[in-house]
């Protein structure tokens, strides 16, 4: 029988800090991904399907897949489903199915405070996240593993779902130590911030270069499509720019292709990919002054690497 971990054991089987650690070694790896396959379900609802595929020689292969429903919205039902498959890349035999979304909400979170090891000042200590949904409290646990942060402020439309957040991230385990506010401007809190982690869907930018201070690390998680935006053109053509990887972001990331189209970057203004910083390619951060950003749409290389740490694990508490 083909073995289901869940989203409950994938939490435990994905601590961040030794899922940041698996995601490094494996950016430093010869593993295929090619680019995500986008299929139209219906164009009347919407309705999509995600595969992406990838593999590593001689070790696993694995496809996730996943799919967007808008419409179930109005029935109360979660709109996107996921599930990821592992294999056996020598006989294709199946090893495991894992839960696709808490995979995905844990592996992105991970590939941001891997970034951050490279691109955030070594002191920062003020976190700011941006949104309110699934994601954002993963993102704020992943980032303190990466720095000492003390204090993490959350700001969202909804001031309830802000407030309930920090709940949240209690029940998570959130250091008791750290400090945990909302707030009620986002302008005021993005001045005091040493980074700012955005996760939402907004089509309009919510973070601009007059509010962010020297020395900053932004991490944009929410944008996946080009028609998205999480910041201003300005603050993208002032900053140090990288990303997860250049296929996808380069033809996904609205942050990125809006600017590019306008004329305001050049392909050569995107700096690095996390491979390259990962395997000592690139330096990343120069100073304590500039402002860094990093842009992710999500790789199949970070759900690859995610699984087979979790099967691993798995495995190994697995009666014989």
């Amino acid at each position: 029988m083909i073995p289901f971990i869940d989203d409950e054991q994938l939490r435990e089987h994905l601590p961040y800090p030794l899922l940041i650690n698996t995601l490094r070694d494996s950016f430093c790896e010869a593993v295929h991904a090619p680019r995500r396959h986008v299929h139209t379900l219906s164009e009347q609802e919407s309705s999509t399907l995600l595969l992406m595929p990838v593999w590593q020689e001689s070790k696993q292969l694995g496809v996730k897949v996943v799919t967007v429903m808008p419409q179930n919205r109005s029935e109360g039902k979660p709109t996107v489903h996921a599930l990821f498959i592992l294999m056996d890349a020598s006989s294709g035999a199946p090893l495991a199915l894992i839960d696709g979304e808490q995979l995905t909400l844990r592996r992105t979170a991970a590939a941001s405070a891997l970034a951050s090891r490279y691109l955030s000042r070594e002191d920062s200590q003020h976190l700011l996240i941006v949104g309110t949904g699934r994601l954002a409290p993963e993102m704020a646990l992943a980032h303190c593993t990466a720095r000492p942060i003390q204090t993490v402020t959350v700001w969202g439309r909804d001031t309830v779902k802000a407030q309930t957040m920090l709940q949240t991230l209690r029940e998570a385990g959130m250091d008791q130590a750290i400090r945990l506010i909302t707030a009620n401007d986002l302008s005021s809190a993005t001045a005091q911030a040493d980074i700012i982690c955005c996760a939402t869907t907004s089509k309009e930018a919510l973070l601009r270069l007059p509010d962010v201070k020297p020395g900053t690390h932004i991490d944009l998680v929410g944008g996946f499509k080009p028609d998205m935006r999480e910041v201003d053109d300005a603050l993208v053509v002032h900053s140090r720019v990288f990303v997860d990887t250049f296929d996808g972001a380069l033809a996904e990331a609205g942050d990125l292709v809006q600017p590019m189209t306008a004329g305001l970057i050049s392909r050569g203004h995107v700096l690095a990919e996390l491979a390259c910083l990962t395997n000592g390619r690139h330096a990343g951060r120069r100073s304590n002054q500039e402002i860094t950003l990093f842009k992710s749409v999500g790789t199949a290389i970070e759900d690859l690497a995610a699984a087979r740490l979790a099967w691993v694990s798995a495995s190994s508490r697995r009666p014989t």
